[in-house]
């Protein structure tokens, strides 16, 4: 009687899926840090898909691009943002979609949703802001934002308050609950330094962090309104929060500092 045969064991070809720099990369793969990209960590348990990167930071920085069209001619052009970590590795890239009449003739105050993606081109926060009037004397005219991890799952908002001098906001978790403030600067057009709002505790006596808009150069801030801002918060904060106070960077842009020049 013949001896059974037994098949062959194939070698299989297949790389496994990158560990994220826990490990070797596999040929023929450029590693993420050899292109200036931060290495995706692992996801932990229960974070959306793509806010795994701000589980292992503390800090972002936010560049808008400078646009020729927006600088040369005064036409203004839908905002795209680098947003890095504090070693200058892009985590994601934030771009605007929005319509021209829009841009042109709400300007600052406009409506808009940002994508927002990571290194892999894949879509991981979405921010809305509805149209609203900017009158700061009426307290109905008051702007709020809407962060969502796609597809359309809210994970945090930011609610402007009314204050008769200062710029106050509201960080809420999904389910509307406020969980942070945010306090602005009694005058935004400071000439070369920073202007910070500070996030605060619900009951705003002590310091979470903090939303700077850098002083760019002379030249940058008198002929662009592309502005770089740095964030900062606590490492162990719940990514989806992180996720919300880089939308309230977003919006506290357009609202003081997007305008034409």
């Amino acid at each position: 009687m013949a001896a059974p045969v037994h098949a062959q064991p194939q070698k299989n070809t297949d790389y496994p899926a990158p560990s994220y720099g826990q490990g070797p990369v596999p040929p023929g793969q450029v590693p993420p840090q050899a292109l200036g990209m931060m290495p995706v960590p692992q996801r932990p348990l229960g974070c959306p898909p793509g806010l795994e990167y701000l589980s292992q930071i503390d800090q972002l920085l936010v560049h808008q691009q400078v646009e020729l069209a927006e600088a040369l001619l005064g036409w203004e052009t839908n905002n795209k943002y680098s947003v890095k970590n504090s070693i200058g590795q892009q985590v994601y890239f934030a771009a605007e979609d929005n319509d021209c009449c829009n841009r042109q003739f709400c300007g600052p105050l406009r409506s808009f949703v940002l994508h927002v993606h990571d290194n892999v081109g894949q879509e991981v926060i979405r921010v809305t802001r509805p149209l609203k009037c900017g009158c700061c004397c009426c307290p109905c005219c008051l702007q709020e934002l809407e962060v969502q991890s796609p597809p359309g799952y809210p994970i945090g908002y930011v609610i402007q308050e009314w204050h008769a001098f200062l710029p106050k906001f509201t960080i809420q978790n999904e389910r509307k609950e406020p969980i942070l403030k945010i306090s602005g600067p009694f005058c935004t057009c400071k000439c070369c330094t920073d202007v910070n709002f500070e996030v605060l505790s619900l009951d705003e006596s002590a310091s979470v962090g903090r939303i700077s808009k850098q002083w760019s150069g002379m030249v940058r801030e008198l002929f662009t309104d592309a502005e770089n801002f740095g964030i900062t918060f606590p490492l162990d904060l719940d990514v989806k929060v992180k996720a919300t106070l880089l939308g309230a960077c977003f919006l506290m842009d357009f609202m003081f500092f997007e305008h034409s020049r």
